[in-house]
């Protein structure tokens, strides 16, 4: 009687253990799945969901909207694509010296695009001169085609502006400007790559590169 009750005994011991190895085990894949360590095939969605990830941008050369990927890139790639300069103000939010280009005080009918990515960001009829040192505008070509985000650094409350396909820091925008926004989009002349064109009104420009 008294084996009887021992062998029962471990036997219940035993299905104890196996019953907490299997909720361990349970729990573990759970947690994966809520935001813990993701499996393989989980991964490999989501790098694919960003490499395939298209957004709308305004093309001049054909005055359309299109859909275009966003580009991302290492810290390693965009300095091979880059001078030193561009990569500072681009890629680490930095700001060139004022009065340090000609792009502030060019007056060539033209395109301004992004100098990382090549897509068009301003037309040179929307160009004043501020009187800062920085090439300065009252719009972009499309709405679309910057993104705005709220900025805090340096003590000051700024609203900054970003290409909209590969994040590059451009500059900002304040509510200072000429009519008919009474905006001044302030950017780096080092961010932007100028197209010279005989009206910047035409859309007789080569298209943004894809790169």
């Amino acid at each position: 009687m008294v084996d009887t009750v021992r062998r029962s005994s471990s036997w219940s011991v035993v299905l104890i253990r196996v019953l907490i190895v299997g909720v361990g085990a349970l729990a573990a894949v759970l947690h994966a799945g809520a935001g813990g360590t993701p499996s393989v095939a989980v991964a490999a969605k989501h790098k694919t969901t960003i490499r395939e990830e298209r957004i709308p941008i305004f093309d001049v050369s054909t005055g359309k909207v299109v859909l275009m990927d966003k580009v991302e890139k290492t810290d390693a790639e965009w300095k091979q694509q880059l001078t030193p300069e561009q990569y500072a103000v681009t890629r680490k939010k930095g700001t060139e010296r004022p009065f340090s280009s000609t792009y502030h005080n060019n007056h060539a009918p033209g395109l301004y695009r992004c100098v990382c990515c090549g897509i068009d960001l301003y037309r040179s009829t929307t160009k004043f001169d501020s009187g800062t040192g920085w090439p300065s505008f009252w719009e972009s070509v499309d709405p679309r085609n910057i993104r705005l985000v709220s900025d805090a650094s340096f003590f000051m409350r700024r609203v900054e502006v970003l290409c909209a396909r590969c994040g590059a820091h451009l500059g900002h925008v304040f509510d200072d400007g000429p009519p008919p926004t009474h905006q001044r989009h302030c950017i780096n002349a080092v961010a932007l790559q100028f197209v010279e064109q005989a009206h910047a009104s035409d859309s007789h420009v080569p298209p943004a590169s894809n790169r």
